[in-house]
């Protein structure tokens, strides 16, 4: 599922929404969270046969995985949720700043430059630390999804999930 997920070319997915704003905004308050969610979980389920019940059970990836966002990012700056289409996949992409937790230097990256976060789960960054990586792995399981971590330029982090667009859920 991983692989094929990730294979499929960021050219055959079509965008849906993207959705930006002020970190310190959305860090004033938790609703916001949930609010995101609902509105991308809804979005997500346009055009299925049973888009609530499609919505419904991806809104709880789509929320922790916002949740995670929202702890990991302090930095000024902006957040970016973007959904997108293909034919078999939908993904989601969460980008925002996030600046590594330990003093290991890292060599500088263009601002267009992505990267898996080198051995996520020994990093500095808030995002990955113990109880965000198994959170990832048991969402991936739970979900059927492909996701992973990047590093987006010298201080971001993109969060991205692909979730099958079957609806063949256990």
């Amino acid at each position: 599922m991983e692989e094929k997920a990730f294979n499929v070319d960021d050219h055959a997915f079509a965008p849906m929404v993207s959705m930006e704003m002020n970190v310190g905004m959305f860090k004033s308050q938790w609703q916001f969270c949930d609010r995101i969610t609902e509105y991308l979980s809804d979005i997500l389920g346009q055009s299925h046969s049973d888009p609530a019940r499609y919505s419904n059970f991806l809104s709880v990836a789509t929320n922790e995985l916002i949740e995670l966002a929202f702890r990991s990012t302090g930095e000024p700056g902006r957040i970016c949720f973007d959904l997108y289409r293909s034919a078999t996949f939908n993904r989601l992409r969460i980008t925002f700043p996030c600046e590594e937790g330990s003093d290991r230097e890292h060599p500088p990256a263009s601002l267009s430059e992505r990267r898996p976060v080198p051995d996520a789960a020994r990093t500095g960054y808030p995002v990955m630390q113990s109880d965000g990586a198994v959170l990832l792995r048991e969402l991936a399981a739970i979900f059927r999804a492909a996701i992973r971590i990047e590093k987006d330029g010298t201080q971001g982090i993109e969060i991205i999930a692909d979730f099958p667009a079957s609806e063949d859920f256990r």
